[in-house]
């Protein structure tokens, strides 16, 4: 397999056929293929060779779309930034990655001179935005339309595709090594698993979530080796994929719980027509029951599926089909490991678990990345007997359900008791009152750390702390409930739409 294959399908069978909606512009099939073969050949004429890194630092656009297929094109090999790091944490990324080329849209076009101070080995920013480039930049459209169409070298297999960072939460961030082979392994699981788009229909896949990120590349892979059209959106908001979504008539979403949570309190939800939509693919963090409910009530027709991963494994490991969602007892779990995968809960000593037993969650298949770049140490701790250690814990049930419990890490210890944030979260949420939380464990000179809980009300809603531990300790055991409860008017985010609990955390220590 190779990241350039579902655009050689379709260029072959529907080279016609809207590949590709932006704003105001679209284009067939045929006429990407033509602009990512002469994007190829522009990126050859600036020096990049076999195995070069080609960075993007930009929102979503038809760009990305076209710079996701013209880098392996090059036979060179992408590295997608995450567009809310500082120019500290992106110069790190490509002086350790020695990217070459940097794609710069409008919207971070002021970091061009910092980086390429920072970054010695930078030889050319491309920029690829709309309206005039900086005078350090050469411009995208010029490119393309000064190039002539270059010969797919069609880099696939095992070779490398992409370095994709992990946020750095233990220091600096990681680069993820992922091959063709792992990445098109992952999406075409997914999709023979019956739940993730529909082979054989007209797929309109809605892009809100960040490119950068492996769940939004994920969906992008899917709806290309389907033959869909991408609808694209720079960034997430609510009333942007509502108009979208009327106008455009997308059929497949693919989202974060934040993002969901956003649309169902948005006032202006009722406003649209969203009766296109028959699939949401939602995962990149745990959902609340009751934020699963009412997004189930805001789109009736639409059939859920919640995918787990990481970007380690390209990204998806377990999936939780439609059917399953009408389960109540299953609500709760990640679901079955994709087609392409096997997943064990293993102990502290590397023994494989008894089924209801919390222990760490290891991932093997044909997803499972190659390593991290430049960080040989930090692979093997990661990568054991083949299979992927990915820190969560879980527990599997007796039909072989996944049940994702808590990051390893985040497991508070209270009074000599496990705590597993998630299960507080579900409950704080099942409060009326309540928007959205985040629990985390602070230090506490009598019981080694405390349950803390971060809450955000739905607007004009009123909850005191003493309610809400009272509601808590209604559905699980009191030394569950938060010690104490926060209350905030929102929720430190990543770029990819995960609550940040580091952050939260460093108010406490």
């Amino acid at each position: 397999m190779y990241l350039t294959q579902g655009l050689h399908r379709g260029l072959q069978q529907t080279p016609e056929r809207e590949m590709m909606v932006c704003g105001g512009r679209s284009r067939s099939f045929r006429e990407v293929a033509d602009r990512v073969a002469r994007l190829a050949r522009g990126l050859i004429d600036l020096g990049v060779r076999a195995g070069d890194r080609v960075a993007m630092l930009a929102l979503n656009s038809d760009r990305y779309h076209e710079y996701l297929f013209a880098v392996p094109w090059a036979d060179a090999v992408l590295v997608p930034l995450n567009t809310r790091w500082s120019v500290a944490e992106i110069g790190y990324a490509l002086n350790d990655s020695g990217t070459t080329v940097l794609f710069l849209d409008e919207a971070h076009a002021h970091l061009s001179s910092a980086l390429c101070e920072l970054c010695p080995q930078l030889s050319t920013v491309v920029y690829c935005g709309d309206g005039s480039s900086p005078e350090n930049a050469v411009d995208y459209e010029d490119i393309v339309a000064g190039a002539p169409a270059a010969r797919d070298v069609r880099r696939g297999g095992d070779q490398l595709a992409g370095i994709f960072y992990t946020g750095g939460t233990t220091g600096d961030p990681k680069g993820v090594m992922l091959s063709h082979a792992a990445m098109a392994t992952s999406w075409l699981g997914a999709i023979a698993s019956g739940h993730v788009f529909a082979a054989g229909q007209r797929t309109r896949a809605l892009h809100a979530a960040p490119m950068f990120h492996l769940a939004g590349l994920a969906a992008w892979g899917a709806a290309t080796l389907l033959g869909g059209t991408h609808v694209i959106e720079p960034r997430f908001d609510p009333v942007a994929v509502f108009a979208a979504v009327e106008s455009q008539r997308v059929t497949d979403l693919a989202l974060v719980p934040t993002m969901i949570q956003a649309m169902v309190d948005h006032p202006d939800l009722s406003d649209y027509d969203l009766s296109s939509v028959r699939a949401a693919l939602y995962g990149a963090s745990p959902i609340s029951q009751t934020l699963l409910e009412r997004a189930a009530a805001a789109l009736p027709q639409a059939a859920f599926t919640q995918a787990y991963g990481m970007t380690e494994l390209a990204p998806i490991a377990t999936l939780l089909g439609p059917e399953e969602h009408t389960m109540a007892h299953l609500r709760s779990s990640a679901g079955r490991p994709a087609p392409n995968c096997e997943v064990r809960i293993v102990d502290e000593t590397g023994a494989e678990a008894p089924r209801g037993m919390v222990g760490e969650i290891v991932v093997r298949g044909g997803n499972v990345m190659l390593g991290y770049w430049n960080k040989p140490a930090e692979t093997a701790a990661a990568l054991r007997d083949g299979w992927l250690h990915t820190g969560d814990g879980g527990y599997l049930d007796a039909d072989g359900y996944l049940f994702v419990v808590d990051r390893i890490k985040d497991m508070i210890v209270t009074g000599g008791e496990n705590v597993y944030s998630v299960e507080v979260e579900n409950a704080v949420a099942r409060h009326p009152a309540v928007a959205g939380c985040a629990v985390i464990g602070i230090p506490d000179a009598r019981w080694g750390e405390r349950v803390h809980a971060v809450v955000v009300l739905r607007p004009g809603a009123h909850a005191t702390e003493a309610q809400i531990r009272d509601h808590v300790k209604g559905s699980i055991a009191g030394y569950k409930a938060p010690g104490s409860v926060e209350f905030v008017d929102a929720l430190p985010v990543s770029g990819a739409g995960k609550v940040l609990k580091r952050e939260l955390r460093q108010r406490y220590r």
